[in-house]
C-alpha cells in the first residue's frame, strides 16, 4: 500500500488514460481534499464546494487524455479547472438573481438589507473578497491561485499556464493591483461596516 502513495500522479495517469479505474480513484484520494479546500476558499459554501469537487474530477476524467503535469502532478491543472468551474457557477447564479429581481416582491417581505447589515466584520470582508475573486479574469485567478494560493514559483506556474515565466510574474503583479481595486470597491459598495475595515469612512 505503501507504494502506491510513492507514484507520481504522470505514473497514475498514463494508467487511468489505459482505463485503470482504481489508479484514478487513487489520485481522487490524493487530490480531492486540496481541491475542496480551494473551492470553499472561494465560494465560503461547503456543500457547493463538495459539488465543485466531484464536477473537477468529472471533467479530468472527461478530459484525460489532455490533462498537463506540473513536476509531474496533476494538482495544478485540477485548481485551474475549479476556477473555471466556480467561474460558470457564479455567472449562472448571477443570471439567476437577476431574474429574482425582476420579480414582484411578495407582501411584506423582510428588507434583505436588514440581514446584511447584522453581518460581522469578518463575514463581510470574506464576501467582499470572494466577490473581488470572482470578477477577475480568468488567468489573474489563475495566476493568484498557483502562485500566491498554493506556493507554486513561478517557473511551475508558467508550465501549469502554458506561459513564459517571465509572463507569470506580470500576471501576478497585475492580478494582484486588480484584485486590491476590486475589493476596495466591493467592500466600499457593501455595507457601512466593511467601509470601517478599510479605514475609509467619512466621519459624520
Amino acid at each position: 500500500m505503501g507504494g502506491e502513495s510513492d507514484v507520481s500522479d504522470e505514473v497514475l495517469w498514463r494508467q487511468v488514460i489505459n482505463g485503470d479505474g482504481e489508479a484514478f480513484g487513487l489520485l481522487f484520494d490524493r487530490h480531492h481534499e486540496r481541491v475542496g479546500r480551494h473551492a470553499l476558499k472561494i465560494l465560503g459554501v461547503p456543500h457547493l464546494a463538495e459539488e465543485i469537487t466531484a464536477v473537477v474530477f468529472y471533467e479530468a476524467w472527461r478530459r484525460r487524455a489532455n490533462i498537463r503535469m506540473v513536476s509531474h502532478s496533476m494538482l495544478p491543472w485540477l485548481l485551474v479547472t475549479a476556477n473555471n468551474i466556480v467561474r460558470n457557477h457564479v455567472r449562472q447564479q448571477r443570471r439567476y438573481r437577476h431574474f429574482l429581481s425582476q420579480l414582484p416582491a411578495p407582501e411584506d417581505a423582510a428588507d434583505i438589507a436588514d440581514g446584511v447589515a447584522e453581518a460581522d466584520d469578518a463575514r463581510i470582508m470574506s464576501s467582499a473578497v470572494r466577490e473581488a475573486f470572482a470578477q477577475l479574469k480568468p488567468r489573474e485567478r489563475d495566476v493568484l491561485t498557483l502562485c500566491v494560493i498554493q506556493g507554486l514559483g513561478a517557473r511551475e506556474t508558467g508550465v501549469a499556464l502554458g506561459v513564459a515565466e517571465g509572463t507569470v510574474k506580470s500576471r501576478l503583479h497585475r492580478a494582484k493591483l486588480r484584485l486590491g481595486a476590486l475589493f476596495g470597491e466591493i467592500a466600499r459598495e457593501q455595507e457601512p461596516e466593511a467601509q470601517t475595515i478599510l479605514g475609509r469612512r467619512t466621519p459624520s
